[in-house]
């Protein structure tokens, strides 16, 4: 019949009737007939395989529903400090922002709706920041904070501390609040001090490269007590130096560089230890002069070395003599090893001796051929 229209709704599908652009039903799967000869009725047909109401009058149907609403929607009225977790077919697959509201519709696709209260706190369960991550969703609703080991994380909401985090990936709601996470390293860190130029107390002008070992043993107190705690330690190395080197003289420099690093050590772990950070160790590294002090210095060092060279070689001379001046007593109390000096000699001569005569037979070389007065 020409004033008679004919509606066919799927399995899949849902329609809503309006009647002079106002809500009437919903209608079901299968074939409706619906007089309209004055062309009143507009029928809209959604596919529910995605149940996520799409129309604009969400508001208007759940008024106009009422409590039959239950029956073909699933309403998702998330409150103002609450997020909502949409799983579908037992799958979480979205998050609502607070104050959402959303209409789904029933059949094909099972949807269920978890509220979560931020009153409770803003961390992300392990169980569902897992699966936003497989969504690759979790860094557009959260904040994601992966410490290392040997760190700790720092959680600021709206500026003020409330956790600190061990190591571990973490991920906190980003739904109005502003939430930071700091990670401090709590490894062991080193410092490096270099070309500090300076006087000693006899006023000679040098550089020193200064290293330090450092440790955070509290991370509250290295982040909430001082704006940036590895600048600090830093400039206390710098002070602690420049008062050690103005203490002494260049040669009580150089002769003792361990009670140096001492002084050092000393001042700077009383100075950062309330901060939460310890000092493992402090050494001086280098301690350069100027072209013309090592040319000193070097003289120096020569003509000590020099003098003390002379000092060893006079020694061994006067050794020598007092040597020779016993054996000369010895030979001079004894003829017979007078003898043996005398052949000693006679050995020490014929060894440069090509051809040698000898006349008078043994007697001769003993007596005639060498004679010592």
């Amino acid at each position: 019949m020409f004033w008679t229209k004919r509606v066919v709704i799927g399995d899949g599908e849902r329609a809503v009737l309006y009647r002079d652009r106002q809500f009437e039903r919903v209608l079901a799967p299968g074939v409706h007939r619906m007089f309209d000869p004055l062309k009143r009725i507009e029928v809209r047909t959604f596919n529910i395989a995605a149940p996520e109401y799409a129309g604009h009058d969400v508001d208007a149907l759940i008024a106009r529903l009422g409590e039959r609403l239950a029956a073909t929607f699933v309403l998702a009225d998330i409150g103002a400090d609450e997020i909502g977790l949409v799983s579908k077919n037992g799958k979480l697959e979205d998050v609502l922002a607070p104050g959402s509201r959303r209409l789904y519709w029933r059949g094909l696709v099972k949807v269920e709706i978890e509220r979560v209260s931020l009153a409770d706190g803003l961390a992300v369960r392990g169980d569902v920041a897992n699966r936003l991550r497989q969504l690759g969703t979790l860094g557009k609703l959260a904040v994601v904070a992966e410490v290392p080991a040997e760190s700790a994380g720092l959680v600021f909401i709206d500026g003020k501390l409330v956790q600190v985090l061990e190591a571990g990936s973490h991920a906190f709601w980003n739904f109005r609040k502003n939430v930071a996470v700091d990670v401090i390293e709590l490894r062991v860190q080193s410092l490096e001090v270099s070309g500090q130029e300076l006087l000693t107390r006899d006023k000679v002008s040098l550089r020193v490269n200064l290293a330090a070992s450092i440790r955070i043993t509290d991370p509250v107190a290295a982040r909430t007590k001082v704006a940036k705690f590895g600048d600090y330690v830093y400039r206390e190395l710098q002070f602690g130096l420049r008062k050690a080197i103005a203490a002494k003289t260049l040669d009580e420099l150089l002769g003792d560089k361990a009670s140096l690093d001492a002084d050092i050590f000393g001042y700077v772990r009383g100075r950062v230890g309330e901060l939460g950070i310890e000092v493992l160790g402090v050494g001086v590294k280098d301690v350069i002069l100027p072209g013309e002090m090592k040319d000193i210095l070097n003289g120096v060092v020569q003509a000590e070395k020099l003098a003390q060279a002379n000092v060893i070689r006079r020694r061994e001379e006067a050794n020598a003599t007092r040597s020779l001046l016993n054996t000369a007593r010895l030979i001079e109390e004894s003829p017979v090893l007078m003898r043996l000096k005398e052949l000693e000699a006679l050995e020490k001569v014929t060894e440069k001796i090509g051809n040698l005569t000898v006349f008078g037979g043994l007697d001769g070389v003993m007596k005639q051929l060498v004679s010592l007065k």
